[in-house]
């Protein structure tokens, strides 16, 4: 096992490293900012170390400093949590040179599933299902008119470095596409430093599926079943949930399957997580992206399987094989998490971080919060909105939804506004619960106009 590790990230996720460092015996290191030093990572870890001021281009994107503080602290690995480097190859690659473990799949594998027009194609070699579109980057406007022509519309543009939404543009008739392939290119460039974009056919009301695998350094790969993560506000998911309420066990399996073999394809080691876009009368199921990290929404996975994969990400970088085989691997009840993000929905979901004069998160059978906030503390404006995790766990959906509520009504988070309340609506609406929700669910509610949350609470 490794003896000590630097948390290359910030907020609930090193908080989230910290603890399983904790159980496992391994010396935590926390990397920070001057604006996280009174974070609760950098509070309950082992050892602390500041990389730069509040910025993140000079600090938690420095991988200069980075280096250099695992270097000062005599770390064996370093975990890069998600976002940031996290999906950086040439951070993993630097770490390696370095002799020092990074706490995720070889640079190789980051990197042809980074690029998304690259990864499409090596999924399409390893026969997983990839929506109709371009063979790799599409040059010019003129191609980009004539391949939408071929497919039909609408027709999504989206940049080949891209993420979370970037450089990502729908397109439903030719009147439009030249201004927006123009203006994704440009996106994706000040985004990513590429201006590479691809064409594919956009699959209208669909539902994200995401499997989650666990891959070891001696073959062996697992899949810890799915999540549905159809709830979305511009590319940005608000609430999971697992098992999704669209699939039957035939399409299930369909996709887990497909979702191996997309591990294989791209030679993968430690967690990751496959992600699919399921057709509205579900019928067919198309490869999206690969995410080459943990997930912000691994504890539904963590609540449904028994499996801590913080822990097991540490299992695998100490080269230790997978401990549990397939049919070891049992799914028991059902899993809701809600972001809660310090946003105000009744302006346009604008940032509100601030002072937290008092918070109190809720408890209870099968609640779980995974937050860095406590009383007393300032959110610092510089970063990602999302301040927790709010995880239930039930017998059933039914039981989950009815916990998932109970519990949002208990979150205390004084001083700040937040997506609580937003969400407590979401959860109310028959649309979700009845299970007939698709990723343009979110934007619908909102163009109907918000109401007063206060009855949803």
């Amino acid at each position: 096992m490794l003896s000590s590790v630097l948390i290359a990230n910030r907020g609930e996720i090193a908080l989230r490293i910290v603890r399983a460092c904790r159980e496992l015996g391994i010396h935590s290191v926390v990397a920070h900012s001057d604006a996280d030093e009174e974070s609760m990572a950098v509070q309950l870890a082992d050892e602390a170390i500041c990389i730069g001021p509040a910025t993140a281009h000079d600090s938690y994107l420095r991988i200069d400093r980075l280096i250099a503080a695992a270097e000062i602290c005599d770390v064996d690995a370093i975990h890069p949590g998600y976002g940031f480097l996290s999906e950086d190859p040439h951070f993993a690659e630097v770490c390696t040179e370095c002799n020092i473990k990074f706490i995720g799949p070889p640079a190789e594998a980051i990197r042809r599933m980074g690029n998304k027009s690259e990864a499409r194609q090596t999924m399409k070699d390893g026969g997983v299902p990839v929506t109709p579109g371009s063979e790799g980057v599409v040059e010019d406007e003129d191609d980009a008119v004539a391949f939408a022509k071929e497919i039909g519309y609408p027709v999504m543009i989206k940049a080949s470095a891209g993420g979370g939404g970037k450089g990502m543009r729908v397109v439903h008739n030719s009147a439009s596409l030249i201004h927006n392939f123009h203006a994704a290119r440009t996106e994706a460039q000040n985004s990513f430093g590429s201006s590479d974009v691809y064409l594919e056919k956009c699959i209208e009301h669909p539902r994200h599926i995401e499997f989650q695998i666990l891959c070891d350094e001696h073959g062996n790969g697992v899949h810890l079943f799915e999540r549905d993560c159809s709830l979305q506000r511009r590319h940005q998911k608000l609430v999971e949930e697992s098992p999704s309420p669209a699939l039957d066990e035939k399409l299930r399996e369909e996709m887990s399957q497909a979702a191996l073999r997309a591990a294989e394809a791209v030679g993968y080691q430690n967690a990751g997580t496959i992600e699919f876009l399921v057709d509205a009368d579900g019928a067919s199921f198309y490869f999206m992206e690969m995410n080459t990290r943990i997930q912000v929404e691994h504890p539904v996975t963590e609540m449904i399987t028994g499996v801590d994969l913080i822990k097991e990400q540490f299992r695998i970088a100490s080269g230790e094989k997978l401990r549990f085989r397939q049919e070891d691997l049992v799914r028991s009840g059902h899993a809701i998490e809600v972001r809660v993000n310090a946003e105000c929905p009744a302006n346009n979901f604008a940032p509100s971080p601030g002072y937290v004069p008092f918070c109190v998160a809720p408890s209870g059978p099968g609640v779980r919060v995974d937050s860095h906030v406590y009383a007393g503390y300032t959110i610092p404006p510089h970063y990602d909105s999302m301040v927790g995790k709010l995880i239930v766990h039930g017998e059933n959906r039914e039981e989950a939804l009815q916990r998932a509520r109970r519990a949002i009504h208990e979150y205390i988070l004084d001083g700040i506004e937040t997506t609580l309340d937003f969400s407590a609506y979401l959860l109310s609406r028959e649309e979700f619960v009845q299970g007939n929700y698709d990723t343009t669910f979110i934007e619908k509610v909102v163009e109907e106009g918000l109401p007063d949350f206060s009855y949803y609470e």
